[in-house]
């Protein structure tokens, strides 16, 4: 089975855990200000110390590089956090609140043939003519380069004007969504 000293660095890692475990989960929780993020976090450090336990263990001060792995792990949520904030913002800041009659034959066709279209090509559509988002924008909501929100978009656009086999695809779809088809069929 495991050798003695495998033994002996899983008691160690043990007890560096239960007297070190409620400390770094404080620390993610103040960083953080999520108390139910702050378990997970500490956790995830935990987990990383042990598989590098024999370098952890070795340094001089093996709590203050637990710390060092919570605060890089915090960071690291809370820009996922931010940039996730960022992308809804963009998303959400152009919706028009309410709109009058609208043409619901028009949403439906619409709304049909984007579910049609594979996600990237309909999120861009969307983002770029019914939210009206620049391509910039579009692309960091996305999180993908202006040149794949501008083949996306133009791709996406050929398929939709295949399959509605009209003109005017950029306002029908601007139109559909600012009459109540842009929030999963809720009208706003």
């Amino acid at each position: 089975m495991g050798s003695v000293v495998d033994d002996a660095a899983s008691v160690e890692f043990h007890a560096f855990f239960e007297q070190h475990y409620a400390e770094l989960s404080r620390l993610a929780h103040l960083l953080t200000g999520e108390a139910d993020a702050a378990d997970d976090l500490a956790a995830d450090a935990l987990l990383a110390l042990w598989h590098r336990w024999d370098r952890v263990r070795a340094a001089d001060h093996p709590v203050a590089y637990a710390r060092g792995v919570v605060a890089n792990l915090a960071r690291t949520r809370i820009r996922s956090a931010v940039r996730e904030r960022r992308r809804i913002a963009l998303f959400w800041s152009h919706r028009a609140e309410k709109t009058e009659n609208p043409d619901v034959s028009g949403v439906v066709d619409v709304q049909s043939a984007l579910r049609r279209l594979p996600f990237r090509k309909r999120a861009c559509v969307v983002l770029r003519h019914a939210f009206d988002l620049s391509e910039k924008d579009t692309a960091l909501a996305l999180g993908v380069s202006v040149g794949t929100v501008k083949s996306q978009t133009s791709k996406g656009m050929a398929e939709l004007q295949r399959l509605l086999g009209a003109q005017g695809i950029p306002q029908r779809v601007h139109a559909a969504m600012a009459r109540g088809g842009g929030s999963g069929g809720r009208n706003r």
